[in-house]
C-alpha cells in the first residue's frame, strides 16, 4: 500500500504547476456516473449507496464532480486528475505517471488503481466514502482525451482559441464546450435526454464493442493504463489543425462529438466493471 500512501501524505507543494481545469464539466461527469449506475449489480448498487454522503440523496452521479470541488482543499490531489505525455500519442506509466516533483504513481492512472485497492481492502485506514468519490471522478477523467494530452501545453490549457464566438482553450473545449453545444443543439438543454441517447447507443450501436470495453484481464490492478493509452491516442487527433488563436466551429464540433459521447459511454461501463469487482457480484454487466 506504499503507493496509496502518496495519495494522502504528499506535500501541498506537489501540485505546483498542475493545470487548474476540470476534466469533463459537471455534465460529463454526471453522465458518466449515471451510465455506470445502470450497469451495477444489485450487490454493488447497495454497497455504493451505503457509502454515499447524505447530501447525495442516494444518487452516485451527484458525487461525481466532488473531486474537482476539493482541489483547493486537497491540493495534493491536483496531479491525480491527469496523465499528460510528451505528445507522442502514447502513455507510458513509468515515464508519465508522476507529479512535478517526480514522485511516482501521482497521475490519474495511479489514482484509479490505488483508490480501487483501498476500497477492496477492509483494513484500509482511508475514508471509504472519499475513496469512492475520488475513484468515480478519476475514471471519468482518464476517458477525457485531453487529460492525457501534451505536457508542454498542460493538456491544451495554454492553447487559447475561440469556440465559435466564445473565448475558450482546447482543454475546455473537450471538458465542456462540445457537451454544452450538443445539449443546446440536439437535446433541448436536457441532460437526461443526452444520457438516454448515449445509453441507447451502448445497447444498440455499440453493443458489440461494449463487451470489449468491459474486458480487463488484470487480476491485481484496474485497466486504467489501457484507458489512458486510448486517450493519449485520441488527444493527438484532437490537436490536429489547432493552433493558438484558432476558431473552432462546425467541422471540429461534428468530429469531436462522437468521440466525446463514446468516451462518456466507455467511462460509465468501465466504472461499473470496477465497482462490481470491488463490491462483489462481479458477473457479466447487467444491461440498462
Amino acid at each position: 500500500m506504499g503507493m496509496l500512501l502518496l495519495l494522502h501524505v504528499v506535500l501541498l507543494a506537489a501540485a505546483a504547476g498542475a493545470p487548474a481545469a476540470e476534466a469533463w464539466g459537471k455534465e460529463g461527469h454526471y453522465m458518466t456516473c449515471k451510465i455506470a449506475e445502470g450497469f451495477l449489480t444489485e450487490q454493488a448498487r447497495t454497497a455504493v449507496k451505503d457509502l454515499l454522503p447524505g447530501w447525495a440523496g442516494g444518487d452516485l452521479a451527484e458525487t461525481c464532480s466532488w473531486a474537482d470541488r476539493q482541489r483547493f482543499r486537497y491540493r495534493w490531489s491536483s496531479p491525480l486528475h491527469f496523465a499528460d505525455t510528451p505528445g507522442d500519442c502514447k502513455f507510458d506509466y513509468a515515464r508519465d505517471c508522476h507529479n512535478t516533483k517526480g514522485e511516482k504513481d501521482m497521475c490519474v492512472v495511479g489514482a484509479i488503481n490505488n483508490y480501487t485497492a483501498a476500497l477492496m481492502d477492509s483494513s484500509s485506514p482511508y475514508d471509504p466514502t472519499e475513496s469512492l468519490m475520488f475513484l468515480v471522478h478519476f475514471v471519468g477523467d482518464v476517458h477525457q482525451p485531453l487529460h492525457c494530452g501534451n505536457a508542454d501545453d498542460l493538456g491544451g490549457n495554454t492553447i487559447k482559441l475561440h469556440w465559435y464566438r466564445r473565448k475558450s482553450n482546447l482543454h475546455h473545449v473537450w471538458d465542456v464546450n462540445v457537451i454544452e453545444t450538443a445539449m443546446k443543439e440536439f437535446y433541448d438543454d436536457d441532460q437526461s435526454t443526452m444520457i438516454q441517447a448515449i445509453q441507447k447507443n451502448i445497447t444498440e450501436g455499440w453493443a458489440d464493442e461494449e463487451k470489449q470495453w468491459e474486458t480487463c484481464r488484470s487480476q491485481t490492478k484496474t485497466c486504467a493504463e489501457k484507458y489512458a493509452q486510448e486517450s493519449a491516442k485520441l488527444a493527438c487527433k484532437a490537436y490536429e489543425g489547432v493552433e493558438q488563436d484558432s476558431t473552432l466551429e462546425d467541422d471540429y464540433f461534428f468530429a469531436a462529438l462522437p468521440v466525446v459521447q463514446k468516451r462518456i459511454a466507455q467511462g460509465g461501463v468501465r466504472l461499473a466493471v470496477i465497482l462490481n469487482k470491488i463490491f462483489g457480484g462481479n458477473s457479466r454487466l447487467q444491461s440498462i
